[in-house]
């Protein structure tokens, strides 16, 4: 399972959030079951491996991180979103959002340019091609306007999402110039 698979994985859970009233907590506890995954993995590739140990723990940060600072992430997303109401946006688009802002202030190992990444190529992926231009922009705008914490990332790490760690490589393609 790749980083981009486990973040997925994330969206998809922050996203089923803002349908029930439960904690991130009773969440996960459903939803990360190997029989679950067997069950849904016939008919979803992303659910076709069950997340290990180390990428269990990336994907909880995240869905328990992004349901702690909802409301702060919320706020980002609205002073970004010039232009629309909070409230219109696609649940999707905002579930979205809200792990890459999460990961751009809080997860200092994750670089913002492949999260923002992820996060433009999920929503092209679950919505119209327009919108993956607003979420660019948006993120655009919020890594350039907020005081972010400095990113201290390895130059060569094992990674849990990689059995074979490869030296990082700096894409000219870039969906955001910080």
């Amino acid at each position: 399972m790749t980083r981009s698979n486990a973040r997925e994985l994330a969206v998809h859970l922050v996203f089923e959030l803002s349908f029930f009233d439960i904690s991130a907590d009773e969440l996960l506890e459903k939803a990360l079951q190997r029989s679950l995954f067997e069950q849904i993995g016939q008919e979803e590739p992303l659910y076709a491996q069950f997340p290990n140990r180390e990428q269990r723990h990336y994907i909880e940060a995240l869905v328990r991180g992004v349901y702690q600072y909802r409301l702060e992430l919320d706020q980002y997303i609205g002073k970004y979103s010039i232009g629309w109401n909070f409230s219109r946006l696609p649940r999707t688009v905002v579930a979205i959002l809200r792990v890459c802002m999460y990961e751009i202030l809080y997860m200092r190992d994750v670089p913002n340019a492949a999260a923002i990444n992820d996060a433009v190529e999920l929503t092209k992926h679950y919505e119209e091609p327009e919108l993956a231009a607003f979420v660019n922009g948006i993120l655009g705008s919020f890594v350039r306007s907020e005081p972010l914490p400095q990113e201290e990332v390895p130059v060569l790490e094992e990674d849990p999402f990689d059995p074979e760690p490869q030296p990082k490589e700096v894409s000219s393609e870039e969906p955001v110039q910080p």
